[in-house]
Parts: structure tokens; C-alpha cells; sequence
């Protein structure tokens, strides 16, 4: 079952590639949190590496934290294991959170369906955003709605997203 417009934040807590256990609180900024599901494998995720990156830079003074759930199956795709998200996450140089979801219950609790597919939730954890980064997974340049950025914008200025949902598209979690 997906999270609804106003549903708030499912708890978790899950290992991340910097050694430590994160929970929502762990993740959520001041103002806003962006839980991101993703992968190392994904060819939508991929391109979209950097700009989250820089997002998370732009934003950090701005209340505004992101994270990186990974819950797909090791033994189907061995690139987005354990091991794997911790070399791509220092590769990339992450300045985020990149947490695994073992047993993919966080990503059923979310209703997370795609990688990478975001949420964005208010101070006081209530979902707001739902959906894609924006429409041109490629090339940032050629996007025409930065969805993402929107959201985060409004939530920011203490305003409903519009639209608060937008079709995710990218790969399928590989799930168990």
C-alpha cells in the first residue's frame, strides 16, 4: 500500500554504507527530508547521481536532508549489494545517507515500486511529494518539470506541492 498526500513518515531503521544505523529522524532536516529509493544498478539512477549530489549540497543549509534506500536483491543483481553500494557511495563521494533494506520492509512500508522513486516529507514528517526526480532522467538541462526541486521549493516556503504526485519511472525493485 503507498503512502497517501499527509501520511507521515514510516519509521525505520537500516545500515548504511558509512558504517552507521540511521532512523527518519537521522535523515529528516530541520525542514524538509527527501527519502530517495535507488540502486547501483539502475540506468535512471545512474544519470541521476550527480544532481542529487549537487541537490543535497544546495540544500543542506536550508534545513533540507536527503537519503538513499537501496532494497533490491543481492543474489538477482550483485552489483547493488552491501558491498557494492559502499564502493559506489565513495566512488560518487555521497554526501548522503545510502542505507540498505535488506529484508525490504522500509520499501514496502513505503510502497516504493521503482528506482529512483522520492518522497519528500515535511518538518513534521508529513509526506508531501511522491514521485520523480523530474522529466528528463538523462539530461538535467532538457528537463522541462523539476518535480523534485518544485517540491522541496514549496515545502520550503510552507506551501502544498503542486503536483504532489508525479508517475516514478525507472527500474523495478527486484523484490524477494
Amino acid at each position: 500500500m503507498a503512502l497517501s498526500i499527509g501520511d507521515v513518515a514510516p519509521a525505520f531503521n537500516l545500515p548504511a554504507t558509512d558504517g552507521r544505523n540511521y532512523s527518519f529522524d537521522d535523515t529528516a532536516g530541520e525542514k524538509a527530508a527527501v527519502i530517495m529509493f535507488w540502486c547501483n544498478h539502475c540506468p535512471y539512477v545512474i544519470p541521476n547521481q550527480q544532481r542529487i549530489i549537487e541537490m543535497q549540497a544546495q540544500y543542506a543549509g536550508r534545513g533540507v536532508k536527503f537519503a538513499a534506500i537501496s532494497a533490491n536483491r543481492a543474489d538477482t543483481y550483485p552489483e547493488d549489494s552491501f558491498e557494492s553500494m559502499k564502493a559506489r557511495a565513495e566512488q560518487m563521494g555521497y554526501n548522503f545517507p545510502y542505507l540498505h533494506d535488506e529484508s525490504q520492509a522500509v520499501a514496502r512500508a513505503y510502497g516504493a515500486q521503482r528506482t529512483p522513486e522520492v518522497y519528500v516529507f515535511d518538518a513534521e514528517g508529513k509526506l508531501r511529494y511522491h514521485g520523480r526526480i523530474d522529466d528528463n532522467h538523462e539530461d538535467v538541462s532538457r528537463a522541462h518539470h523539476h518535480d523534485l526541486r518544485d517540491a522541496i521549493e514549496a515545502v520550503l516556503a510552507g506551501k502544498a506541492s503542486d503536483p504532489a504526485e508525479t508517475g516514478a519511472y525507472g527500474c523495478t525493485i527486484k523484490w524477494k
